[in-house]
């Protein structure tokens, strides 16, 4: 069974958490690099950050900037930030009430399958979402979770997009709990027309504490992955 550091960084701008995850990302890819010369291999960590982040967009690599409905001046005015990132995906929001979870792990250490990875992040918000009473499923060629899928009513909850180099990981999921849903409305969501966005506290006409959800996030991730959560040995500089 694998060991993985959590990592709690609380509210963070989007770009220090970037930088944070890169550090740690790199950090495995020099191990694994200098481990082709050493005859006693070093084991590389894994690690799992939780984060929120103050209000932000993102577009990821493959994205189009035609689905930001704001200009810079409407941004500066409501005060949203807006970031191009390396991840996969399209366009989605950030922002207070919102789960973001970014595993930084080495997929050699579990299977090195992407399509593999991303169905079992899938499967974790899921289960976790049938605890509150909700059917989370997947929507065909549309990565992250969904309600309702396959009617008018399909409604998006959590988004996901990636990054993998040398079959190290970044980015990961951002699930709506008690987010302020209006703010998706200045964008088209993953780049998805006509479709809508949902979180946990809309579903259930209440407020879900944040702590509650990240505790059954880390219970079905370590059940799917088979690993085990420790507290982060790494010293934490953001």
């Amino acid at each position: 069974m694998e060991k993985i550091e959590l990592i709690e960084i609380g509210v963070k701008d989007y770009q220090d958490a970037w930088d944070f995850q890169q550090k740690l990302h790199q950090g495995i890819i020099d191990i694994k690099l200098a481990n082709r010369k050493r005859e006693n291999k070093e084991k590389n960590p894994n690690y799992f950050i939780f984060t929120e982040h103050p209000h932000v967009y993102t577009l990821g690599k493959s994205g189009d900037i035609s689905n930001l409905l704001l200009n810079e001046a409407q941004l500066n005015e409501k005060g949203i930030q807006f970031m191009k990132t390396n991840r996969g995906g399209d366009i989605t929001y950030h922002g207070p009430g919102q789960i973001v979870g970014y595993p930084i792990l080495n997929l050699e250490d579990f299977s090195p399958d992407i399509h593999l990875y991303m169905r079992n992040l899938e499967e974790v918000i899921i289960r976790t979402l049938s605890e509150y009473g909700l059917k989370g499923s997947r929507s065909e060629g549309e990565t992250g979770v969904w309600l309702d899928v396959g009617t008018p009513f399909a409604r998006k909850i959590c988004a996901m997009g990636v990054r993998t180099s040398r079959w190290v990981t970044m980015h990961g999921f951002a699930l709506n709990v008690n987010v302020n849903l209006g703010y998706f409305d200045h964008i088209i969501p993953c780049g998805i027309k006509g479709k809508a966005v949902t979180s946990l506290e809309a579903e259930l006409n209440s407020k879900i504490s944040m702590d509650e959800v990240k505790s059954k996030i880390l219970n079905h991730f370590s059940n799917i992955f088979d690993i085990a959560f420790i507290p982060a040995q790494t010293p934490l500089s953001l």
